[in-house]
């Protein structure tokens, strides 16, 4: 799918935001009953796999962090908050999404964190510029996965760390059948898709100390980059 498409779904998103909110968080009625039908999570499934994703930054993280696709904002935001000594970037491709984040900062007064729109397929940064590379609910989304895992390593620095999450196919058949039927043809997400398999194989194929755990059909990923590897 072209990458307009899927900016044209996600500016819908961002106009809805609260509704989008809801259904990741897994905190409204309508949000709940998304996660419950499409992705069989109850809240606590819902928080555990972001409890996961957010895993891999330290609770006095202080160097540079890039976050791609920061969508609205709403699972990083109060992270942020607290890691007032860090150097943050917030990226995304929908100027939409970015908008509401960009709300959210300014609400919680984050003189740290900047945003960006751009595309993760060719990153506006040198080599190894952060020490973290986040990316929440964002590959399965991404029309160009291979440009995506190429930029989000080259700009990660030897010894810095890679984490995040995002759905992966085979887990859960009703949230298959849901992402090829609907999330698909509305251009919100984008295959081929990762399985578990898949992804720990690309995982290890580029960075070591790689964890990889599953809750139902979200995988949830850290790992480092070490000098040994490189991209081919």
């Amino acid at each position: 799918m072209a990458h307009e498409e899927i900016r044209q779904a996600y500016h819908e998103l961002g106009r809805e935001a609260s509704a989008y909110d809801g259904m990741i968080t897994c905190s409204t009625s309508f949000g709940k009953a998304v996660c419950k039908l499409v992705w069989d999570m109850k809240k606590e499934d819902n928080d555990r796999y972001i409890q996961l994703a957010l895993a891999g930054i330290p609770e006095d993280f202080s160097g540079k962090l890039l976050e791609v696709p920061v969508g609205t904002g709403v699972l990083t935001m109060p992270v942020y908050r607290n890691l007032k000594a860090a150097d943050v970037t917030c990226l995304d491709y929908s100027a939409d999404m970015m908008a509401t984040a960009q709300k959210r900062a300014a609400v919680l007064g984050l003189p740290h964190v900047r945003f960006l729109q751009g595309d993760v397929g060719a990153l506006p940064f040198e080599d190894e510029s952060f020490d973290i590379v986040l990316s929440l609910n964002g590959f399965h989304a991404f029309p160009d996965k291979d440009a995506a895992y190429r930029e989000t390593f080259r700009v990660l620095r030897t010894g810095g760390f890679f984490c995040g999450c995002f759905y992966i196919r085979g887990e859960t058949r009703r949230t298959d059948w849901f992402i090829r039927h609907f999330y698909e043809p509305k251009g919100f997400f984008t295959s081929p898709f990762e399985t578990a398999e898949s992804l720990r194989k690309q995982l290890e194929s580029l960075y070591a100390a790689v964890t990889l755990e599953t809750v139902r059909s979200m995988a949830c990923f850290s790992c480092q980059k070490q000098a040994r590897k490189r991209y081919d």
